[in-house]
């Protein structure tokens, strides 16, 4: 077994998986306390690294695209203070941080954990329910329903409509983006048949972000409803399956369409045999979707 014991936190490997628990210290920011603890998964990392400065380095966890839905839910835009796969290390501490990442490394190789993307999330996201107080709204999330509901600094044309239920099945995606400088940041929900480009100041289905103290929790409420949605990598299977630009050939078509189309299914086997070899499509999947295609040529 490896630990790191830091004011930043607590880093414990067992040979199977990471232990990581934010530190009290003033400096860890409210996600990471909120949060809590994390056990992360040997199989869902694809590296780990130690980065030294003259003061103070820092631990960094480098996970499996697809393993946790709160990196795929904040697009890795979360700033160093919540960041729960980061810990600051003292330089007096080096040695034990080598030690560390060597522990970890040498598990890696030994288990032969891939670094691809994973078709499957590792990591449960978290927990439920959930209720978040930000920027203009309240989002509340319990598994199956989101309720946003609005206060005094919300836009009177998205108030006056008044709170919104939105049923996990409505949902196709869900964004988050901080504040930055002068623009502001927001949590939206993408819904079924729905489409908008409003501002999240107009939009009932998103609350607004202005940068204050409590914006990183509305991350958590992203991951928790990216949790239970379809897995990226599985949303993406069904289209490739899908196919939806080749189209079957008609007997009028002139002999140099048919040639382009031929071409354009061979690509796209080519493509179909790349994301199975990575992992994204399983056996089952990619004999589908190549019989879909020898059937159209």
């Amino acid at each position: 077994m490896a630990e790191i014991l830091q004011r930043d936190g607590t880093w414990v490997f067992d040979g199977d998986a990471l232990r990581l628990t934010p530190g009290r210290d003033k400096s860890i920011g409210l996600l990471r306390r909120t949060l809590g603890e994390l056990v992360v998964p040997l199989g869902a990392l694809a590296g780990i690294s130690l980065e030294q400065g003259k003061k103070s380095g820092r631990l960094r966890l480098r996970l499996r695209d697809g393993a946790d839905p709160l990196p795929h839910a904040t697009g890795g835009r979360l700033s160093e203070p919540h960041d729960p796969y980061q810990l600051t290390v003292e330089s007096d501490r080096y040695g034990v941080a080598e030690y560390f990442v060597d522990e970890v490394r040498g598990a890696l190789l030994l288990d032969e954990v891939p670094t691809d993307p994973v078709t499957a999330y590792l990591l449960p996201g978290p927990a439920v329910p959930l209720s978040v107080s930000a920027g203009d709204g309240t989002a509340a999330f319990d598994g199956e329903r989101i309720r946003l509901e609005w206060n005094w600094k919300t836009e009177d044309a998205k108030a006056s409509a008044g709170p919104r239920t939105l049923a996990l099945t409505e949902v196709v995606a869900v964004e988050w983006q901080p504040a930055v400088g002068l623009e502001n940041g927001h949590l939206r929900f993408i819904v079924r048949h729905a489409p908008t480009k409003a501002p999240a100041k107009y939009d009932p289905n998103a609350v607004e972000l202005w940068g204050f103290k409590k914006d990183p929790l509305m991350a958590l409420v992203a991951a928790a409803v990216q949790a239970r949605l379809p897995h990226p990598a599985r949303a993406a299977a069904v289209d490739v399956r899908q196919t939806p630009d080749i189209r079957p050939q008609t007997p009028s078509s002139p002999v140099g369409s048919a040639e382009d189309g031929h071409d354009a299914l061979l690509r796209r086997l080519r493509e179909l045999g790349e994301l199975h070899g990575t992992g994204v499509l399983t056996d089952e999947e990619f004999t589908m979707a190549k019989q879909a295609i020898l059937r159209r040529m």
